[in-house]
Parts: structure tokens; C-alpha cells; sequence
């Protein structure tokens, strides 16, 4: 059968680095062809090029043969190509409606657009994926996980022949993932190939035919994904053998109690959630999309109110009401949204990491500039952040990098708490183990860390303790001895349909 899509001696580089270097990959009808590779690899930058966001500096694409320059995703649309992308890109106060048909809008006769066709065609295809939103939802009143899934449809109904996803379950929950696998298959069925980029890697033995393996920007492997185990995909990624998932675990006491929420209330998100953190201890916090997790984590920080209820830090209540209060009172938070609240985008790396110590580089009035551009570039260097230099936009770096970025900050800034909202979402094996290391090296400097994560397994093999959430209550706390799925599960689901 004659492939759908080839690319041949593809290469791009950035302002000081080889991103791609003589890629060559094929797409066959009726296949999902996973690309694997540690964050910065050339995965995205591959797949932008053939949706016509990036062009290549070398190399030629041929879609059923014939070749084609794709200067812009529309040409890439007109080729029957679209794409779900893993950094999500939204209007904020667009409707539900709206972002579906973004740039695919019919007209009347009149050359109008024809609302009344959006509404009915929007309202179909919300009941047949079975969304439960409304088609004039304004995107800011949803999740992460709903925008997400809302992108999944936008590109599946578009009849395209090629699907490029780009890591499409970093943000959804095991039920969602489900759903779009059943939709995979059903996309497999009817001839259409599909690009997959994941660092899932049991996701990825699920709907595999093929695997292409990129490192450093060179295609070091591809075959039928039979000939692929675990191992060997982790070891050709990192090019070297990860013998453990996650870190030794150096055996600590926990000391005092310096974080405590006592019945914390903001319905209708979340209510009654009591729960501590000791010195030298990670907390986990389980469950599923829409549990309450995030919305107790951002009430804590200061972006939303709290109606009833109270935070002690050190055995002493303290009043939050907005970000810099939580800041004073030495707690920090990495947001699962990284792009939205954690990052400026238009800025570089070094401001971005910067900003929340700006008083540490001024004396007397003056910008220590040496100074700071020391201490960012020692930071950056203990994460292993994947940048060209200091100078360069964070809106470029892929997502792993800018997520160490967000970390590397909040490291400077040197808090006592420090909550994190899906800390490794998106990012790969290798840069997972690094985080996870960092993590257990805050515990044993003392800090009191609060995990929140969509993966149980990342939980397990990280925390101490795990508390676990269901309809905005806290239903379970579980020592480590007690860790199990099933468990976590069984209290995540109380009160809910699975």
C-alpha cells in the first residue's frame, strides 16, 4: 500500500541549535506510527513542519506521493493534515462554538458566517463524542482537561487523513483516554494514519504499529513497534539505561508541622478538605479530573477566594486573599497550566526565572546584571533546561524545558511549600527521573512538598503520604505501607460513574 506521508532528509535549526538534523519517516495508511524521544528530541518541531507551522531548512514532504510545500496549517488542512497539539493555544473568551470552526467557518449565500449551522453542527458533535458542554461555554469557564479533549474533536472532524497528535493525553483522565483510543482505532479502521507523540510509554503499547525513535534531533531508529520493549525505547531515547523509574528513597523522619488547611471551603469547587504536611515530606494528592485537586491548590495560592475554613503555616493561622500573600507566606505553586499562570511567554529564560527574586539582583537602586545572569545560568544547569542561552524566548523551548523553567524560579525563590500541580506532565522518562530526584532532594532539605498528579503510579513511587479526593472532598489518607491502585482508585471514584 502506498504511503500516506513521507518526509525525506528533513532538517531545521534554531537560533543555536540543531532541532532536526536528515529525518526521514513514513506514514502508511491505516497505522499509528508513534515518534518517542526525551523533551527537546525534534518530535514537535518534526510534526509543526509537516502542519505547516515551521518549514524546513533541507529535505522534501510527499503526501500520497506527490511532493508538497506546506507554508501554513490551512495548506496543510487543504492536504487533508491536522493536528492536536500538546502546548494548548486558546482564546480564553472564545465559546465552545467558536474555537470548534476557528478558521473553518461556512457563510450564507450573503458571505456571512452562518451561525445557525456552527450551533446544529457543534450540538452534533458534542452528543456523538459525548462532551456535556454547552456550544456557548466561553473556554475560560473550562478545564484543562475539556479544552483538551474539545481540541480531539476539533481535529477528528475535520475528515483529515493524516492526524499528527502531539502527547493528546497529557491533560485528560483514564476515561477520556479510553475514548479517544476507541476513536484511534476507529480512524485506523477507516484507512487514516495518525502521527502519535507520547512519553507514556504503556500508552504507547496500546495503539502502536509502528515506532520511530528521535534523540538530539537525529532519527536513531524506527520499526514495527513489536520489535520494541520498554526498555530498549527508553534506553535508545536517553541513550542510556534508566535502571529505576524513580529515585532511591533515602530513608527520612518528617519533622513539625508547617502546612495545615482545617475544613477549607469554596463551594461549590471543593469543601471540608482538611489536610497537613510535615517538614522533610511529600503529600500526594490523588484522584480524579475534576475532584477538586487544582481548585484547592489554587485557593491556597491566592487565585481564588476561600468561604470558610483556615491555613496554618508553622501552627499559626494566616489569611491568603491573593497571590502575594501566599508568596510571604513562603509557599510556592507550579500550576498545571504552565503557559497561563506560570510563565511569561514573550520573555526570556533568564527574566522568567528571575522575576520572582528581582530584589536579589538591585543594590541601591542598580541591576546587578553579572550577578543574575550567574545565578539564573547555575540554576538552569542543576535542571538540565535545554536552551541555546539565557536570551532565548521561553515560548520557544518545548514543553518539558519551559516546565523546569517554571521550577528553576521557584527554586530561587527558596519557599517553604511548595505545591505541585501536575509537576511532570508532558515531559519525558529521563527528565521525569530528574524531577522526581529534585523532588526527594527538597523533602530532605526540609521543605514540606504537596504533589498533585493525575498518574497514581508517579505517586506511589514518590510520596510519603497520599491523600485522595472525590466530588470535592478529601475521601481516603493513606500511609505508604497502605499504597495501592485499586485503593487510590476505589476512593477516587466514590460518588462518581467510572
Amino acid at each position: 500500500m502506498a504511503p500516506l506521508l513521507q518526509v525525506t532528509n528533513i532538517s531545521k535549526s534554531f537560533p543555536g541549535v540543531q532541532a532536526l538534523k536528515d529525518v526521514s519517516f513514513t506514514l502508511h495508511p491505516s497505522s499509528v506510527h508513534v515518534l518517542c524521544g526525551e523533551n527537546g528530541a525534534g518530535k514537535s518541531t518534526l510534526v509543526k513542519i509537516i502542519n505547516g507551522i515551521y518549514y524546513p531548512d533541507d529535505g522534501d514532504i510527499y503526501v500520497l506521493g506527490k511532493k508538497v510545500h506546506i507554508n501554513h496549517p490551512l495548506e496543510a488542512r487543504r492536504l487533508k493534515i491536522s493536528m492536536i497539539f500538546q502546548e494548548l493555544d486558546y482564546v480564553e473568551n472564545f465559546t465552545v462554538e467558536q474555537s470548534l470552526f476557528l478558521g473553518e467557518e461556512p457563510v450564507t449565500r450573503y458571505g456571512r458566517i452562518d451561525w445557525k449551522t456552527i450551533r446544529r453542527d457543534t450540538i452534533r458533535l458534542l452528543d456523538q463524542e459525548g462532551l456535556p458542554y454547552a456550544p456557548n461555554t466561553r473556554l475560560k469557564d473550562l478545564s484543562l482537561s475539556d479544552i483538551q479533549m474539545l481540541e480531539i474533536l476539533k481535529a477528528v472532524s475535520l475528515d483529515a487523513k493524516i492526524i499528527l497528535m502531539d502527547e493528546p493525553t497529557s491533560a485528560i483522565t483514564d476515561k477520556e483516554i479510553q475514548r479517544l483510543f476507541n476513536k484511534i482505532h476507529d480512524l485506523r479502521n477507516k484507512g487514516v494514519g495518525i502521527i502519535y507523540i507520547s512519553h507514556k510509554l504503556d500508552e504507547i503499547s496500546q495503539i502502536a504499529d509502528e515506532i520511530s525513535v528521535l534523540r538530539d534531533g537525529v532519527l536513531v531508529d524506527t520499526k514495527p513497534a513489536h520489535e520494541f520493549n520498554k526498555d530498549l525505547i527508553i534506553s535508545k531515547m536517553v541513550g542510556r539505561k534508566i535502571e529505576n523509574v524513580y529515585p532511591k528513597r533515602k530513608h527520612r523522619t518528617p519533622g513539625e508541622t508547617i502546612f495545615e488547611l482545617e475544613g477549607l471551603t469554596n463551594k461549590p469547587r471543593f469543601r471540608d478538605v482538611s489536610l497537613h504536611a510535615r517538614r522533610g515530606e511529600i503529600i500526594g494528592i490523588s484522584g480524579l479530573v475534576g475532584a477538586g485537586r487544582t481548585e484547592v491548590a489554587r485557593s491556597v495560592f491566592g487565585l481564588d477566594p476561600i468561604t470558610s475554613g483556615s491555613i496554618k503555616i508553622y501552627g499559626k493561622k494566616v489569611r491568603i486573599r491573593d497571590v502575594p500573600d501566599a508568596i510571604n507566606n513562603k509557599i510556592a505553586m507550579l500550576s498545571e497550566d504552565r503557559k497561563r499562570f506560570g510563565l511569561v511567554l514573550e520573555r526570556n529564560v533568564k527574566e522568567n526565572v528571575s522575576l520572582p527574586v528581582l530584589e536579589m539582583f538591585f543594590k541601591n537602586g542598580l541591576n546587578m546584571a553579572r550577578f543574575e545572569q550567574q545565578t539564573v545560568k547555575q540554576m538552569c544547569k542543576k535542571l538540565n533546561v535545554k536552551t541555546p542561552n539565557l536570551a532565548t524566548l521561553v515560548r520557544t523551548l518545548s514543553g518539558g524545558n519551559q516546565q523546569k523553567v517554571v521550577i528553576a524560579k521557584w527554586l530561587l525563590k527558596n519557599q517553604d511549600i511548595l505545591i505541585l500541580d501536575e509537576p511532570t506532565r508532558g515531559i519525558d522518562v529521563g527528565a521525569k527521573f530528574e524531577i522526581y530526584k529534585l523532588i526527594n532532594d527538597l523533602a530532605e532539605q526540609g521543605k514540606a512538598v504537596i504533589m498533585i498528579s493525575s498518574e497514581m503510579p508517579e505517586l506511589i513511587g514518590v510520596c510519603d503520604r497520599i491523600y485522595v479526593m472525590a466530588g470535592g472532598n478529601i475521601t481516603k489518607e493513606l500511609e505508604r505501607k497502605d499504597f495501592d491502585q485499586e485503593t487510590i482508585m476505589k476512593y477516587s471514584a466514590i460518588g462518581m460513574e467510572i
